[in-house]
């Protein structure tokens, strides 16, 4: 192996070396001085080779190299090695005569004296170009030389050009990555770069513009002139059974903290329009209104800026800005702007004592106050049942549906007594409304029972339709104006016999005139039903046809519904349900269907739970 290792460096030195004026085999020389470093051998063997081989004899000592190296990984002949050096050393010279070939044709001599591929180029390369012209030379050589490649190298072209081919894969998804790259990081200087022009004009803006409004918070709710009355202690009128209840039994609201101050107020705002800003949405935060729960921020997008981007984009500003969630409010009633609402940090308690203690219901002179709560600026949400005239809710478990709905049939009960609102309760939990057993207000014991539900349901119809008898006898168009009429008629002296009675008197001689009473004022009913789900599980369709009756016709009797369900579908909320009750409550759900299902829209499932509802009046 080092013997061949020798001959290759020497043999590349002389070819290396070779000067045309040395003496050698093809040429005396007239000089006497040898150019080649090898010496008068060299350049002898030197003009041998080339004279026969022309250029391509660079591959004698290649192949020697090769063969050395070969040798020195193998370390030991293997068996059947000598035909496989037979195959590559015949390979090895049909690469070498078809390069010789090759190379008369497409080289110049240079140096050489014979042409560039020498005697056996010039035999092989011009007698294939007369026999089958320049171009079929060419290819037959490129055939002769693949071929001869292949047996001296032990190789597969087609290995050869799948691993050229992953290799040109491997550098385009290379060149790929390092593009995406590349453009990831442009788009990165681009934002940095934006953002930096972002914060510079908005110093410049903020030197300029004023501030945002921020809104003070709401006042400490002024007290009702029955709140104060209450406060004095009566020392000689014993209590009366029909008395409303004090309201020293609820509690005190607890002391008012501040939330935000005005600076971090200020800053929350540009920290709201920088992140639009990352978002290439322009907007001007206008007016910050704070509230108990949350922080309403009013919008001014710029021209151009659709609502819907900026509702696309509420999960993204809840996680650029930290919070739970963002609501976003696409139409204020009465602004030409957007509302922004993030929940505060530390939310306020809504007492139901503090909205009873408002004036807001104290003012209210229906007999149905339903206090609701606070709204976005912290006033007190007071409504009117009789004008709803039936309520719907919905809410998913844990969103303080359950105490809504208490805290409304309280409301009920601190403002009117059994004389004048009584309430029908079925309570397919037998836990939410059975508190409520024994209250002077019930016209029957809490139904707990879903086979007696529909009993009530179709009692709450007939008495429905008893009503609307009396009424049309007496020529009235609505509860309000029956008991006025019964009541002008008890005042001065002269009451009025129940018509439908006496009709039926005078069609049944059997029925006794003692059983004809006078009309007395008939009391609003309320029927409340706390999980509409269950109730239309278990009886079906029988309660959907008895709600719907209700619901159509019952406003102008004074019977009104409060229907409370924790799952919203299809399936229990029915469209011949919905269509009679417009006025709905939504408190968290699960889900944007959910959504849609009770409010007909977007929004109740980025509520905050814990007694957060969307109302719709």
């Amino acid at each position: 192996m080092i013997a061949i290792g020798v001959v290759a460096l020497v043999l590349f030195a002389a070819l290396a070396t070779y000067s045309p004026d040395d003496p050698g085999f093809s040429f005396t020389g007239s000089s006497t001085v040898v150019h080649n470093r090898i010496g008068p051998v060299g350049a002898w063997l030197a003009d041998v080779l080339f004279f026969l081989f022309g250029r391509p004899a660079f591959l004698l000592p290649v192949a020697l190299a090769a063969s050395c190296w070969a040798l020195l990984r193998r370390g030991r002949s293997e068996p059947g090695s000598h035909m496989n050096t037979t195959v590559r050393i015949g390979g090895f010279l049909l690469v070498l005569i078809a390069s010789c070939g090759l190379t008369t044709l497409h080289w110049q001599p240079g140096l050489l004296r014979q042409t560039a591929g020498g005697v056996v180029g010039s035999l092989v390369g011009k007698g294939l170009a007369a026999g089958l012209d320049f171009l079929g030379a060419t290819l037959l050589l490129i055939a002769a030389w693949m071929a001869g490649a292949s047996l001296a190298f032990g190789m597969s072209w087609f290995s050869v050009m799948d691993r050229v081919g992953a290799w040109v894969w491997d550098g385009i998804g290379w060149l790929r990555t390092r593009g995406a790259s590349a453009r990831d990081a442009a788009e990165g200087r681009e934002r940095r770069q934006a953002r930096q022009e972002a914060v510079k004009s908005e110093q410049k803006k903020a030197a300029l513009r004023a501030p945002p409004r921020i809104e003070p918070p709401a006042p400490l709710f002024e007290k009702s002139e029955r709140a104060e009355k209450e406060r004095q202690v009566p020392l000689f009128d014993p209590p009366r059974a029909n008395e409303l209840p004090p309201l020293k039994l609820l509690d005190d609201p607890p002391p008012r903290e501040a939330l935000y101050s005005a600076e971090a107020l200020e800053a929350l705002s540009r920290l709201v329009e920088m992140k639009l800003k990352d978002f290439e949405i322009d907007a001007e935060v206008v007016a910050v209104q704070p509230g108990p729960v949350v922080t309403r921020f009013e919008l001014r997008p710029a021209p151009g800026v659709k609502a819907s981007q900026i509702t696309s984009l509420a999960k993204d500003l809840a996680r650029a800005l930290s919070v739970l969630s963002v609501r976003v409010v696409e139409v204020i009633p009465g602004k030409s702007v957007m509302g922004l609402e993030i929940a505060n940090e530390k939310r306020e308690i809504v007492t139901l004592g503090e909205i009873l203690r408002s004036k807001a219901y104290d003012e209210m002179h229906s007999p149905l106050a339903l206090a609701l709560g606070k709204d976005i600026g912290g006033q007190p949400v007071v409504a009117d049942l009789t004008r709803m005239p039936h309520l719907l809710i919905a809410g998913t478990t844990g969103s303080g549906k359950s105490v809504g709905l208490n805290a409304m049939v309280l409301s009920l009960l601190y403002k009117s007594t059994a004389e004048h609102v009584r309430l029908v309760m079925i309570d397919p939990k037998m836990l939410e409304l059975s508190v409520y057993e024994g209250i002077p207000h019930l016209l029957a014991p809490v139904v707990t029972d879903m086979k007696q539900a529909a009993n009530a349901l179709r009692w709450s119809v007939a008495e429905m339709e008893r009503r609307f008898q009396l009424m049309a006898c007496l020529g009235v168009r609505n509860i309000a104006g029956f008991n006025r009429r019964v009541k002008d008629a008890l005042d001065a002296g002269k009451p009025i016999r129940d018509p439908v009675m006496t009709q039926k008197a005078a069609d049944d001689p059997s029925i006794d005139q003692s059983q004809i009473v006078d009309l007395t004022p008939l009391p609003y009913i309320v029927v409340v039903i706390d999980e509409l789900a269950d109730l239309m599980m278990i009886v079906g369709k029988k309660v959907e046809e008895l709600i719907a009756r209700l619901a159509q016709k019952a406003r102008a009797s004074g019977i009104h519904l409060v229907l409370a369900t924790q799952r919203p579908s299809v399936d229990v909320i029915t469209g011949l349900i919905k269509a009679n009750i417009p006025c709905r409550i939504a408190f968290q759900v699960s889900a944007k269907v959910d959504s849609r299902t009770i409010l007909d829209q977007m929004g109740a499932e980025t509520l905050l739970g814990h007694g957060d509802m969307l109302y719709l009046p």
